[in-house]
């Protein structure tokens, strides 16, 4: 059987040559970032400890009840009571100051860019197979060249959080902005709608639905790098779930992976619940 021919494209050694420069050349940058990231994530942390449990709680059940239901709410504040049961207090206001900041950035970050890709179909058909790498690429690939640029710690877990959780919400705003109906847009441009008051009065409303299931999938993937953060020295209860598995330890793997279940049920019906929310408000309004 002939085997492939002896042709070589080097594109990992070209990828990490363009690593090397850029921590190289752009050390101070990287090390500017890193202390705004991890003064950032530890402000938050230290917010989220200074809140009394039973008080942390009783904002869930309120939050709960309000965008759910009291069955919810009740629910949500039962489960955070477990896991303090648990011992993982502290473990779990790290991850969700994570979260948080991840979340928060992406939104940010994916937001004005789904807006541009709905306006601009030259950057959204370069963005498109660049969102699908982001999507498809293993994890762990891309954690390799975020330890190049920032110590192990939090920072880098955030900056990999973003990379993967980033794309549902640019992709669903563009959706969701693309999707607005034609006749609503034209009879605002009939009342002299500018651009501007197009975005910001129309269009943006009309696929605000369609945004808050973007973010609801943001959040869910930030969540679920909780783990694999870990991995590039991530504090949290993604650390606990190696820490068992390094261990074996069965007790202490399963306490802090239903943990990480708990809080996902938590701000996917939360989130969801915002969602709902809003669109029955804007249905009222209109």
């Amino acid at each position: 059987m002939k085997s492939f021919p002896d042709i070589q494209f080097p594109i990992g050694d070209t990828v990490a040559a363009f690593i090397d420069f850029l921590a190289l050349n752009f050390k101070g940058f990287f090390d500017f970032l890193f202390v705004i990231f991890s003064s950032t994530i530890k402000a938050t942390e230290q917010g989220l400890l200074m809140l009394p449990w039973w008080l942390l709680i009783l904002i869930v059940v309120a939050i709960g009840t309000y965008f759910t239901s009291w069955k919810g709410g009740i629910t949500f504040g039962v489960f955070l009571f477990l896991i303090g049961t648990f011992d993982l207090w502290s473990q779990t206001m790290t991850t969700l100051a994570v979260i948080i900041i991840s979340v928060v950035l992406s939104l940010l970050i994916g937001i004005p860019l789904g807006i541009l890709m709905a306006f601009n179909r030259t950057f959204a058909s370069i963005m498109r197979p660049i969102l699908d790498a982001m999507q498809t690429m293993p994890t762990f690939v891309y954690l390799i060249p975020v330890i190049f640029f920032f110590p192990l710690g939090n920072v880098p877990a955030v900056i990999a959080t973003i990379i993967y959780a980033l794309p549902p919400v640019m992709r669903l705003t563009e959706l969701g902005i693309r999707n607005v109906d034609e006749e609503v847009i034209e009879s605002a441009e009939s009342f002299g709608s500018s651009r501007m008051q197009m975005l910001m009065k129309v269009q943006l409303p009309q696929a605000l639905p369609t945004i808050m299931a973007g973010v609801n999938q943001t959040t869910m993937m930030a969540l679920s790098m909780a783990v694999v953060g870990s991995m590039v020295g991530a504090d949290g209860l993604g650390e606990r779930v190696l820490h068992a598995l390094n261990r074996i330890d069965m007790s202490l793997g399963f306490e802090a992976g239903i943990s990480i279940v708990f809080l996902a049920i938590i701000i996917d019906r939360i989130t969801a619940g915002i969602a709902d929310k809003m669109q029955s408000r804007r249905g009222e309004a209109s």
